[in-house]
C-alpha cells in the first residue's frame, strides 16, 4: 500500500496480539438468509484468525449485539429494512458508525459495500488507516439488470467506481471480470483475490439416489438453482429453461433453493404452466444444501451480474455442472466444469442438453476438478495478501474452522 495510506506499529498497541492486525469489517445486505455474501464473510473471517489476526465484522440487524465466534467477533447495529428487498438491511447513521469504528481502532478496515459505505474509505484515509473494499458485484452490470440502458449505466458505473477507487487504498475483485470496470476508468489500486469453497463438506460422495429421486417424481432430470429471488439474479431463467426443455420433450423438474421478493410471482407462475417446480426456501442447514447440489443432475445460475458465483461453485465441488450466464463471471470460475450460455432460454437449454450428452462420471468428475482450484486457504492468503498482512503469525496456534 501507498506510505500516505501507512499504519506500520498500530497493530501491536491497538490489540495486543503481538504481530496480528485487527481487521475490522463492515458489510451491508447480510441477513440470516444471505447466501454468497454470508459464506464469503464467515470464511474469510475463520481464515483471518487461524493466521493469527483479530477479525471484527459490521452488519446491520434488528437489534445490538456484540458476540464472538468462530469467525471472529461480530458486531450488530440496528439498521432499517430496505423496502422491495426482501429483507436486507443497510447500516445507517453515519455518526454512531464512526464512533464505533474509533472505539475499534483498527489496523486495516475491510467493506465489502460499493454504496452507502463508501465514506468509510476516506474515514481511513484521513486516519492513515489502509482499506480495502471488496467489489462483490459490478456496478454497471447491477444497473442493467434493472433496466437502465448500457450507456446510461456505463457513466454511472465509472462515477461510481472512479469515487470508491480513490477513496479506498485497494479495490479487491474475485475475477477478472469484475475488474474490467475498474480498468476501463484507469484504476492503478486494483488486486485480485478470488474466493473459495468448503471442498469437504461440498464433494461428489454426498450424491444419493433416494433424495434425487424424491425431487424428480418420475423424471428424468433433476435441475437446481441457488439464488436470491430478485431481480438481479433472473431466477425466472431457470422456469423459462424448464419450460423449453419440456417442451423439447426431455422430462426434468426443478428445484429452487433460495428467498426473495420474486418468490411468490414465480411460484404463481410455475403453477400456472403446471411445471414441476419444488420451492425451497431458503435452505438454512449447510448439510441439506449439499446434499441437493450433490443429487442434481445440473445446477443452473441464470445472474448475469455475478461476480463470482460461490453456489455454483459449490456445486461444482459436489460434482454437479453448471449453466451459467455468459453475460456473468462464471465462465472464468467454471471453466470446463460446465457451459457458459446466452441469456435465453432456448441457449440455456441447448447446455443443459449438452451437458447430459456427455457421460455421467466425466461431467462430474471434471466438475470436481474444476472446483478443487478454489480452495479457502488459497482465498483466505490473496486477501490477506490485499492488506498487506501475514498470512501466519509465528507463534501463533491455527484456529480450528
Amino acid at each position: 500500500m501507498n506510505s500516505a495510506n501507512g499504519n506500520s506499529g498500530n497493530g501491536n498497541s491497538a490489540n495486543g496480539r503481538g504481530d496480528g492486525l485487527r481487521i475490522v469489517r463492515l458489510a451491508n445486505f447480510v441477513t440470516p438468509a444471505s447466501g454468497g455474501l454470508r459464506t464469503a464473510l464467515r470464511e474469510l473471517g475463520r481464515g483471518y484468525l487461524a493466521a493469527g489476526h483479530e477479525p471484527v465484522l459490521v452488519v446491520p440487524g434488528d437489534a445490538e449485539s456484540d458476540t464472538m465466534t468462530p469467525q471472529g467477533r461480530v458486531v450488530t447495529l440496528p439498521g432499517p429494512v430496505l423496502p422491495g428487498t426482501g429483507g436486507y438491511r443497510v447500516l445507517a447513521g453515519r455518526s454512531r458508525l464512526s464512533r464505533l469504528l474509533e472505539e475499534l481502532a483498527p489496523d486495516r478496515l475491510e467493506v465489502s459495500d460499493r454504496t452507502t459505505l463508501r465514506w468509510t474509505g476516506e474515514w481511513a484515509r484521513r486516519r492513515r488507516i489502509p482499506s480495502v473494499m471488496v467489489s462483490h458485484e459490478t456496478a454497471d452490470g447491477v444497473l442493467r439488470t434493472w433496466g437502465v440502458p448500457d450507456a446510461f449505466a456505463e457513466r454511472t458505473a465509472d462515477r461510481l467506481n472512479r469515487r470508491s477507487a480513490w477513496s479506498y487504498s485497494r479495490i479487491v475483485c474475485t475475477t477478472e471480470w469484475a475488474e474490467r470496470e475498474f480498468i476501463r476508468i484507469g484504476a492503478s489500486n486494483v488486486v485480485r483475490a478470488p474466493l473459495g469453497v468448503e471442498l469437504d463438506r461440498c464433494r461428489p460422495g454426498r450424491r444419493s439416489k433416494v433424495l434425487r429421486a424424491r425431487y424428480t417424481e418420475g423424471a428424468e432430470v433433476l435441475l437446481l438453482m441457488c439464488s436470491r429471488l430478485s431481480v438481479e439474479k433472473r431466477p425466472g431463467m431457470a422456469l423459462d429453461t424448464l419450460a423449453t426443455l419440456r417442451g423439447s420433450g426431455v422430462r426434468a423438474a426443478l428445484v429452487v433453493a433460495g428467498d426473495g421478493p420474486l418468490r411468490s410471482g414465480l411460484t404463481r407462475r410455475a403453477q400456472e404452466a403446471r411445471l414441476p417446480v419444488h420451492f425451497l426456501g431458503h435452505v438454512a442447514d449447510r448439510e441439506i444444501l449439499a446434499d441437493l447440489q450433490a443429487a442434481a443432475d445440473i445446477c443452473l445460475a441464470p445472474g448475469p451480474a455475478e461476480t463470482f458465483g460461490l453456489s455454483a461453485l459449490e456445486a461444482l465441488a459436489c460434482g454437479t455442472p453448471v449453466v451459467a450466464s455468459a453475460s456473468s463471471a462464471l465462465p472464468e470460475v467454471i471453466g470446463d466444469g460446465g457451459l457458459a450460455a446466452p441469456d435465453t432460454p432456448a441457449a440455456f437449454a441447448d447446455a443443459v442438453r449438452e451437458l447430459l450428452s456427455r457421460p455421467e462420471s466425466a461431467r462430474r468428475e471434471a466438475a470436481r476438478t474444476r472446483a478443487e482450484l478454489f480452495g479457502w486457504d488459497r482465498a483466505v492468503a490473496a486477501f490477506l495478501s490485499a492488506h498487506d498482512a501475514p498470512a501466519r503469525i509465528p507463534g501463533h496456534p491455527e484456529v480450528a474452522a
